[in-house]
């Protein structure tokens, strides 16, 4: 399962493990479309998968 970028705060869901309310396990694309991120309440739209991967190929020293 691929882990979800808030991109309001950098919160990361990682189905794996779940989150507040979410049992680990729950995909991304499954959770209710009123879903919010636990940190800065940011609505689901606001996650990317694409800016989570783009970010690891970046070098940080």
């Amino acid at each position: 399962m691929e882990k979800w970028l808030c991109e309001v705060c950098g919160y990361v869901y990682d189905p794996a493990v779940g989150a507040e309310e979410v049992p680990p396990g729950t995909p991304f694309e499954d959770l209710p479309d009123d879903w919010v991120c636990p940190e800065c309440y940011a609505e689901k739209d606001r996650f990317s998968l694409e800016a989570l991967n783009r970010d690891k190929g970046v070098k940080r020293k």
